[in-house]
């Protein structure tokens, strides 16, 4: 029995399992695999669905699980496929539980759906990324030969292991050539590709060309996107070129290219370990991608991802409250909205969330992506002279002792001189206008992060 099965249950209540997704993503099936369990199959099944941050322990009692699928009846030795429909098909989830009734086994349990990456942080800094990457959202829509391995084993994020962990096609005794057609995760333009051979010696492709092509009317199906097997317009972006056995080959593009599309082509056959296309999502797909990954995120997780623009408690629950955020404008007014009710005691909690200017570190713990977000904003005041960094050192300390809390200033261009400048004229305030005026640079500061992520 190469699954999971429980002892017979001899008492009330129903025996479950937590499982931590590969991907987080929005599920659109399930499979519950009885195969071999004849006589020891569960009858019915049930599953949940949460999404959390990362490190959270899924396990806790204090987990909220909202029911992706419920209770089911399930046969014996076979493929037990359900579809998901209503809002759970539009949830992004980390981890399901499955609950089988009132016991027995199961040997697989498939979640298919599609990967939904956390965008926002992966795209706050604006470089360039790997657009077919599996952990990004690609996979591979069609394909002339699997005979010996899996195409998308070549999207893979980690090194490949050895030949079988790969793609790689039979001998071609006949004319033409094998080939690849890949969805990548988000629309973008493609820069530069990276084709690897490794572990591939004498069984590698002569050489291998690629294709790139935009497809507008895609039905959002991972197994049913059928539209790309009659694209008329692929554009090549890497001319046919030889390849060499067990390499690296970094193959730059003739020209940058916006797709949402590639096809790998291999002449005449053989195998490829990883393919990477790398570029920068467009803005367009940048915005779709942060604004579905926002609607769709579970509270607990969305939590402390929004901390990142404004930590501020009430602004936290109202941004939440407010989704569906149908557009980027929708949600910087929800911002602006949001900010009006909250608090002052709200706005000093926010303000613990930011590091003091030329520092690194904030009073509250802040995730790499804050962190960078502050280095960055802060990068012209932190280029000052040894003087002007020593004075606002003295100066923080100054302003902290008579207000309580750190100096708030959008310092995006700002120099060291000027913020010092700013920072000694608030220090002639009285605590009540101090407030408001850093409750002014707090909300130009999440403006300016929100906005950066939706341009």
């Amino acid at each position: 029995m190469d699954g999971w099965e429980t002892r017979r249950r001899r008492t009330p209540g129903h025996d479950w399992c937590i499982v931590k997704l590969g991907l987080p993503g929005i599920a659109h099936a399930v499979v519950v695999d009885t195969s071999f369990f004849r006589g020891n199959y569960p009858s019915h099944c049930s599953i949940d669905g949460c999404g959390l941050p990362e490190g959270a322990d899924a396990t806790s009692a204090a987990v909220t699980w909202q029911p992706m699928l419920g209770r089911t009846e399930l046969t014996g030795d076979a493929l037990n496929a359900f579809p998901i429909s209503g809002p759970p098909a539009t949830r992004r989830v980390t981890h399901v539980r499955l609950n089988i009734f009132p016991d027995g086994g199961v040997a697989r349990l498939r979640i298919m759906g599609e990967a939904l990456p956390d965008w926002a942080r992966l795209l706050a800094r604006g470089a360039e990324i790997d657009l077919a990457a599996v952990i990004h959202g690609g996979y591979v829509v069609n394909t002339s030969d699997r005979f010996f391995g899996e195409p998308r084993n070549m999207l893979m994020p980690y090194p490949a292991a050895n030949m079988g962990d790969g793609w790689e096609t039979k001998r071609r005794r006949g004319p033409g050539h094998d080939w690849a057609v890949i969805r990548l995760g988000i629309r973008g333009q493609i820069s530069r590709i990276e084709l690897d051979t490794a572990h591939f010696k004498g069984n590698y492709p002569d050489s291998a060309s690629v294709e790139a092509a935009i497809v507008e009317d895609e039905s959002g199906g991972v197994s049913a996107d059928v539209s790309t097997k009659a694209i008329a317009d692929w554009n090549t972006i890497v001319a046919q070129t030889v390849l060499q056995a067990d390499h690296l080959h970094a193959l730059p593009c003739e020209a940058p290219v916006t797709a949402s599309h590639v096809r790998l082509n291999i002449y005449p056959d053989g195998g490829v370990s990883r393919f990477r296309v790398f570029g920068v999502p467009t803005p367009d797909a940048r915005r779709r991608a942060v604004l579905r990954q926002m609607n769709a995120m579970d509270e607990p997780e969305l939590r402390p991802g929004l901390a990142d623009y404004c930590a501020a408690p009430s602004w936290i629950d109202h941004m939440i409250a407010a989704r569906p955020f149908a557009s980027p404008g929708s949600m910087l007014a929800a911002s602006e909205a949001a900010a009006d009710a909250v608090t002052a005691d709200g706005w000093r909690e926010a303000f613990r969330h930011h590091p003091r200017i030329g520092e690194r570190l904030a009073e509250r713990r802040q995730s790499d992506a804050a962190q960078d977000l502050s280095a960055r904003e802060q990068s012209s005041a932190t280029a000052g002279t040894p003087a002007e960094r020593a004075a606002l050192i003295e100066a923080n300390r100054a302003y902290e002792d008579r207000f309580g809390h750190v100096f708030i200033v959008c310092a995006t261009g700002k120099s060291a001189a000027e913020v010092l400048a700013l920072l000694r004229e608030r220090l002639k305030n009285d605590p009540e206008t101090e407030l408001t005026m850093a409750v002014d640079e707090q909300k130009k500061i999440t403006r300016l992060r929100l906005s950066r992520l939706l341009d």
